[in-house]
């Protein structure tokens, strides 16, 4: 338990930017998840603008610090190619 206030003030702000934190990564996978099932439909128009949306969500939280730059990138490439891949 924390006992100096400084702590104590340390524990408080960490529990908020862990619901801000989780919330945020809650809306990227939802953004990555309709990209996903818009491909899977088969909806090339649906699935670029997914991918659209998608896109400044996941950089936004890179810039916040909830994932890493070059997992974003990896995310976001490898969606990319499977959407240019659709027929």
């Amino acid at each position: 338990m924390a006992n100096s206030p400084q702590a104590k003030k340390r524990a408080r702000q960490n529990e908020r930017r862990l619901e801000i934190n989780k919330a945020r990564r809650s809306r990227i996978r939802t953004h990555l998840r309709k990209v996903e099932e818009t491909i899977a439909s088969g909806d090339k128009d649906a699935a670029t603008a997914a991918l659209r949306a998608a896109q400044p969500e996941l950089m936004r939280g890179v810039t916040k610090g909830v994932y890493h730059k070059n997992t974003a990138s990896r995310k976001m490439s490898r969606l990319a190619a499977r959407v240019k891949a659709m027929a």
